[in-house]
C-alpha cells in the first residue's frame, strides 16, 4: 500500500506546485487526472523519487521512502514510465528489457513482452533505442519494460500518448495482465475517458491540490459532465452544440 501524507512541492522559483496532498493507494488501478498544470506529473515523479518533496511523507507498505533515491525505490518495487521515453543510443531493446527484468531471461521471454505491446519481436529485439524509433515505438517498449519489471507499484504518465496505431483495448489488456502477475497497484496519469473508465479510484488534482477522490462511479460522471458543458460553451460560440 502507498500512503502519501501532507505532501507539498515547491519549485526553485518558489512556485507551489503541490500543496498538502494526502492520499492512499491500495486499489488495482488508480487514475490521476485534472487540468494541465495541476500537478499530476509532479506527484508521479515525487512518488517515483525523481523529485524530493518540500514537505510531507511517502510510505510504501509502511516503509518511509520519502528520502530514498529512485534506485532504492526501484529495489523496493516502484516502477515509473516516463511521459516522454528516453532515447539511449548504444543500447538495444533486448538490453533494456534485460535491465528492466533485473535478471537473465531467454529471448523468447523478451519477445513475449514485445508481443504484448503490439510489436513484432523479430523486428525490434535487436533494434537500438535511438532516434530511429518513433515516439510511439519508444512508448510501447517502455510499457514492455514495465511488464518485465513486474513491480508492486507501477506509475504510468500518460501511457496512451503516441500509440495512436495501437488500440486502447490492448493497452488496458496490458494493465490487467500486469496486475494479475504482480497483484500490485498501477497508478495512471491520464485525461482519457477510456482509461478513467477502468479505474477503481479516480484522483482529481487541480491547482496543486487534491480536488476530488472517489470511485469511478462517484467521480467520472461529474468529470464527463464538466467536459461536455465546456465543449457546449465553446461550440455554442461557434453556432453548434453536443
Amino acid at each position: 500500500m502507498l500512503e502519501i501524507k501532507n505532501l507539498s512541492y515547491r519549485a526553485e522559483d518558489g512556485a507551489e506546485i503541490l500543496q498538502d496532498v494526502s492520499l492512499t493507494v491500495d486499489e488495482r488501478f488508480v487514475a490521476i487526472t485534472g487540468p494541465n498544470g495541476g500537478g499530476k506529473s509532479t506527484l508521479a515523479k515525487l512518488i517515483a523519487g525523481l523529485y524530493q518533496p518540500t514537505e510531507g511523507q511517502i510510505l510504501l507498505d509502511g516503509t518511509d521512502i520519502t528520502r530514498l533515491s529512485i534506485t532504492e525505490r526501484a529495489n523496493l518495487g516502484v516502477s515509473y514510465a516516463f511521459q516522454q521515453p528516453v532515447r539511449l543510443k548504444g543500447l538495444k531493446v533486448s538490453d533494456m528489457l534485460r535491465l528492466a527484468a533485473g535478471k537473465e531471461k531467454k529471448n523468447v521471454d523478451y519477445c513475449g513482452y514485445l508481443s504484448e505491446v503490439g510489436l513484432c519481436a523479430k523486428d525490434y529485439i535487436n533494434r537500438e533505442v535511438n532516434a530511429s524509433l518513433s515516439g510511439g515505438e519508444l512508448k510501447r517498449i517502455e510499457i514492455a519494460m514495465a511488464l518485465a519489471r513486474s513491480t508492486k507499484l507501477t506509475i504510468f504518465d500518460e501511457p496512451e500518448a503516441g500509440i495512436d496505431l495501437w488500440s486502447f483495448q490492448n493497452l488496458i489488456h496490458v494493465f490487467e495482465k500486469m496486475h494479475e502477475e504482480t497483484q500490485g497497484s498501477i497508478i495512471i496519469i491520464s485525461h482519457q475517458e477510456r482509461i478513467l473508465n477502468i479505474a477503481d479510484k479516480i484522483v482529481v488534482l487541480r491547482d496543486g491540490r487534491l480536488a476530488e477522490v472517489g470511485t469511478r462511479d462517484e467521480i467520472l460522471p461529474g468529470l464527463l459532465g464538466t467536459s461536455r458543458e465546456a465543449c457546449n460553451v465553446l461550440l455554442g460560440k461557434m453556432g453548434g452544440a453536443v
